[in-house]
């Protein structure tokens, strides 16, 4: 029987555009971030069986507006844009691609460590301006340092790795872990004031809940050492950006690698883009085409599975303490 998919965004890349055509699936792709009626309106129109969240908000207004909907798969793992209640309710179990994406937005993260520590951002702007700074540029060694990590899933446990060859300690706040992996670096710190006040650099790597909107305010930024770097690769609303403007341009803390924000995508006149210890990308954390390989084809294949009635890995379905009730 044939299914259809739709995507909010673009279509998948190749491996799991050719896998949707062996199965015999319909692809309906959409423009990336489209108005909430005109993406309903064609919700509505197409009667999709499964829908792939790759950008933009997926309402309970849509959710509604097919009804043949069977599952919602998020292209990735943040599913905070999805209504997941509201999927419930209909019976439609909403997944993630747990890990397919986890290598890549780690190493992110790890880059961007890099780029506010040696400035690279602004000073190859500055480079490309016609000034040469090579006797007032001055950045920040990793070497040695402390990393704080902010949850403990796939993404920071890869990244917890990654820094070991820098000789730099890791510490973990995450307040849902079972168990610490066993690493000579690693240790656990079940506060997190005293986690922001000991580490260098602080790395956020949790999903956003009811509970952890703004976890990082004013209250913690001011608790971070004068010379320290926060990275988020997280969610955008994990950060009070008010506050982490006025720490950043008070120098209260010595910069920030953002890749998620709130919104998404931020106003032209943002105060973040004045700042100059600010290095920022267009939230591409998992943008590797081996990646969109990965998550593509996991996305898919839970489709395949619900459609086929075959039991999904119930860690992958984020909404199944709803279903239950």
């Amino acid at each position: 029987m044939s299914r259809t998919v739709l995507i909010t965004g673009p279509e998948l890349a190749t491996d799991a555009m050719n896998l949707a055509a062996a199965e015999g699936v319909r692809i309906i792709p959409t423009t990336p971030y489209l108005p909430a009626d005109e993406l309903q309106a064609i919700i509505q129109a197409e009667q999709p069986d499964a829908i792939i969240v790759r950008q933009g908000q997926l309402t309970r207004a849509m959710i509604g507006a097919s009804a043949k909907l069977k599952v919602i798969a998020k292209h990735g793992v943040g599913y905070n844009t999805i209504d997941i209640q509201a999927a419930a309710e209909r019976g439609v179990p909403v997944t993630i691609a747990t890990g397919a994406n986890a290598q890549s937005v780690a190493e992110h993260a790890f880059a961007l460590m890099f780029s506010v520590a040696r400035q690279t951002a602004l000073l190859d702007a500055r480079l490309r301006a016609g000034h040469w700074d090579k006797a007032t540029a001055n950045g920040i060694e990793l070497s040695g340092k402390t990393l704080g990590l902010i949850g403990l899933g796939s993404i920071g446990s890869i990244l917890m790795d990654l820094v070991a060859p820098l000789r730099m300690t890791v510490k973990v706040y995450d307040p849902y872990l079972k168990e610490l992996p066993q690493r000579a670096h690693v240790e656990r710190e079940e506060n997190l004031d005293r986690l922001l006040a000991d580490c260098d650099v602080i790395s956020l790597h949790c999903p956003l809940t009811d509970s952890n909107h703004h976890l990082i305010g004013a209250p913690q930024l001011a608790r971070m050492r004068p010379n320290s770097i926060i990275i988020n690769t997280a969610r955008g609303e994990l950060i009070d950006t008010t506050a982490l403007v006025e720490a950043l341009r008070e120098g209260k803390i010595a910069g920030a690698g953002l890749d998620t924000f709130n919104p998404e995508p931020p106003p032209a006149d943002s105060p973040l883009w004045g700042l100059t210890n600010l290095v920022a990308t267009p939230h591409i954390g998992a943008n590797t085409s081996q990646a969109r390989d990965r998550v593509g084809q996991v996305a898919l294949r839970q489709i395949l599975d619900v459609c086929n009635s075959i039991a999904l890995d119930p860690r992958c379905v984020v909404n199944r303490h709803l279903l239950d009730n």
